[in-house]
C-alpha cells in the first residue's frame, strides 16, 4: 500500500524537486545565468597570431564575457597574412566604406584624387587646416566588419591610429588602475606601451633574438653557437640562414630597425651624434645586408622563421622570442629526454623590448564585445593565459603561449612557480637597451623597401658576391670587390627625402616612388655583380 501511494505522488515530488536541483551553487552566486535561446554575441578580430595563441585568447574571453554578461560569444578571426598584408586591408576596406559613404549621402563634390588622398591625411589635424573629408571620415562611423586588430607591433599600431581607423577605447576611464609604473608604464626603453591617446594598448612583449638548431650548427667546420647578431653575418653560416621578409612581416622589419639602431648607438658613442648616426646607419645596414647573404631561404612571416630552423632547413635565423622558445618547448616534448634541438637566445648587448598590442576600430559592429575584450586583455586574469603553464590556476587550458605580460606586477615572486619561463623577466633583459624613435622611427617603412629591393629582390647577385668574395680570401684580399658589394643607395644624410617620395599617395607620387624601387634593384644587380667580377680578379 505504501509502495502504491509513494508511486502516486513520486511524479509530484520530482516536479517540486526540480527549483531545487536547478539552483546555482554558492560559487556561482551574483553570476548571471546566460539567457536561454539567444544566439551567441560575436567578436571580430584580425590578426596574424599562431592558432594556439588564437585558441587560448578566444577561451578566455569567452570565460570572461559570459561571467560578465551571462552571454556567450563567438570569436572570429580573420588573418589575410602578416601585419603588412593586414594593414593594407585594413586600409582598403575603409577607403572603399567611406567613399560609399560619401556616394550614399549624395555629398559634394564627387569622389576625386584630393578626397582621395585628405580623408586619411593626419598632417593637419592640428593646425586648423583640416579638409572637410578629412573632417567628415573623423566624425563618422564607417567600419571595416572588424571590431579588433591583435598584435603587429607599435609601429603599424601607431600609423593606423594616426589614419583614424583605431580609435580611443577610454580604458583609463573604465580601469585607472591598470595605468602606472607598477602595472603598465606609459613607455619602455623608449618604446610606448600604449597610446597616450587609448587607440592602442600593448598586452604582450616581445624581443628579438637568434634561433638556431644544435644540431645543424654541430655539423658546421666551426660549432660556435650564434650569441650576437655580428655572429649571423660571420662566413661560416653562409648559406645556412633564415630570414623574412619585413615588407610581410612588421615584427621582422622591428628586428632590422633594432640591429640599424645597435649599431648608430655604437657609432654616436664614437664618433658624436650628427657623426655618428650617419655612419652608425651605414653599418647596420651593411650588417643587415651581410646576414641577409648568409641566408638560404627567404620567408614571408616571422614564424616559419622557427619552422624553418626546428626543420633543420636552416642552422639559424631571427626569431621573435615566443616563437623560439614556444618552439622550443614543442620539440622537446616530442623527444626523448626532452632535448629539443631548437635554442632561442637573446642577443648579447642588444635586446629590444617592444609592445605587442590590440586596437578597437572605428566603426566596430559588435563594439561592446570588443570593449570587453580590451578589458580583459589588460586584467590579471587576461595576462596570465601568456605566460602562464597549462593546468596552472587561471593558465591556458591547451597551449603554453610563453608570450611576457605586459603587467609588472605578474612578474612578482607569487607568481614565478607558475610561469613558463620563471627566469625571464623582459623588463630585466631590455633595461639596458634605448630605443630612439627619432633616429630610425620615421624610416620604419624606408626600411623595409630598401631591404626588400637592394637584398631580397636581388638575392642571387647577392648571394653571388658573398660567394665570390670569400673565395678570394675575404675584404682584406679583394678590398675593392668589398667596397663595390657594401655600398648602399643613399646615405643617412638623405633618409629623409627618399622616405618623403615613398610616402606620398598621389597617382604622381606613386610612379615616382615606383621608379625610385626599380632603380634601387637595378643598381643594387649591377653593384653585386661588378663586386663578383672584381673578386674574381683579385681586386
Amino acid at each position: 500500500m505504501k509502495i502504491r501511494y509513494l508511486a502516486a505522488f513520486l511524479p509530484f515530488i520530482l516536479l517540486s524537486s526540480i527549483p531545487f536541483l536547478l539552483r546555482p551553487d554558492k560559487a556561482d552566486a551574483g553570476k548571471v545565468p546566460p539567457t536561454a535561446g539567444e544566439e551567441p554575441e560575436k567578436l571580430v578580430i584580425i590578426t596574424s597570431h599562431s592558432e594556439p595563441v588564437k585558441y587560448e585568447m578566444a577561451k578566455s574571453f569567452q570565460r570572461y564575457y559570459r561571467e560578465k554578461y551571462g552571454r556567450d560569444i563567438e570569436v572570429e578571426y580573420r588573418s589575410p597574412g602578416g601585419t603588412s598584408d593586414i594593414v593594407r586591408y585594413l586600409f582598403d576596406r575603409y577607403y572603399a566604406a567611406f567613399r560609399q559613404l560619401r556616394e550614399q549621402q549624395n555629398e559634394s563634390p564627387v569622389w576625386n584624387d584630393e578626397i582621395a588622398r585628405a580623408w586619411s591625411d593626419p598632417s593637419h589635424d592640428f593646425d586648423g587646416k583640416m579638409h572637410p573629408a578629412r573632417k567628415q571620415f573623423l566624425e563618422s562611423d564607417v567600419g571595416a566588419g572588424v571590431d579588433i586588430f591583435a598584435g603587429g607591433g607599435t609601429y603599424d599600431h601607431g600609423n593606423l591610429a594616426r589614419l583614424g581607423l583605431g580609435v580611443d577605447a577610454k580604458v583609463k576611464e573604465r580601469h585607472p588602475e591598470y595605468f602606472s609604473d607598477k602595472v603598465i608604464a606609459p613607455a619602455f626603453g623608449g618604446d610606448r606601451l600604449y597610446d597616450e591617446k587609448g587607440r592602442f594598448y600593448g598586452v604582450c612583449l616581445s624581443s628579438f633574438g637568434i634561433c638556431y638548431n644544435r644540431d645543424r650548427i654541430a655539423e658546421l667546420a666551426d660549432p660556435r653557437p650564434p650569441e650576437r647578431w655580428d655572429d649571423l653575418a660571420d662566413k661560416r653560416f653562409f648559406n645556412t640562414l633564415v630570414v623574412a621578409d619585413p615588407t610581410k612581416s612588421g615584427s621582422i622589419n622591428k628586428c632590422f630597425e633594432a640591429i640599424i639602431q645597435q649599431e648608430m648607438a655604437k657609432a654616436e658613442k664614437k664618433y658624436g651624434l650628427e657623426k655618428g648616426l650617419a655612419i652608425g646607419w651605414d653599418d647596420g645596414l651593411n650588417l643587415v645586408k651581410l646576414i641577409i647573404s648568409n641566408s638560404r631561404t627567404i620567408t614571408d612571416s616571422a614564424g616559419k622563421c622557427v619552422l624553418d630552423v626546428s626543420s633543420g632547413e636552416a642552422a639559424a635565423g631571427m626569431a621573435i622570442d615566443y616563437y623560439g622558445l614556444s618552439e622550443a618547448e614543442y620539440t622537446s616534448g616530442k623527444l626523448t629526454g626532452g632535448r629539443s634541438p631548437v635554442v632561442y637566445v637573446p642577443p648579447k648587448g642588444s635586446t629590444n623590448v617592444s609592445a605587442d598590442p590590440v586596437m578597437l576600430m572605428r566603426g566596430a559592429p559588435n563594439k561592446r564585445a570588443a570593449l570587453a575584450f580590451i578589458d580583459h586583455q589588460l586584467s590579471l586574469e587576461g595576462q596570465k593565459i601568456y605566460q602562464f603553464k597549462t593546468g596552472t590556476p587561471g593558465g591556458p587550458e591547451k597551449y603554453a603561449l610563453r608570450r611576457p605580460p605586459i603587467r609588472r606586477d605578474l612578474y612578482e615572486e607569487q607568481y614565478k612557480v607558475y610561469r613558463s619561463d620563471p627566469d625571464y623577466n623582459p623588463y630585466e633583459a631590455g633595461k639596458d637597451y634605448v630605443y630612439h624613435p627619432e633616429w630610425t622611427g620615421r624610416y620604419f617603412d624606408l626600411i623595409r623597401v630598401m631591404i626588400k629591393c637592394c637584398m631580397l629582390d636581388t638575392h642571387q647577385e647577392l648571394v653571388q658576391a658573398r660567394k665570390a668574395i670569400e673565395a678570394a680570401g675575404g675584404a682584406d684580399r679583394v678590398p675593392q670587390a668589398y667596397a663595390e658589394f657594401m655600398k648602399l643607395p643613399f646615405s643617412y644624410r638623405d633618409a629623409g627625402k627618399m622616405a618623403a617620395i615613398l610616402r606620398q599617395s598621389s597617382p604622381e607620387a606613386a610612379l615616382k616612388a615606383s621608379r625610385l624601387r626599380r632603380e634601387w634593384v637595378t643598381m643594387s644587380k649591377n653593384q653585386y655583380l661588378r663586386a663578383a667580377e672584381l673578386a674574381k680578379e683579385g681586386k
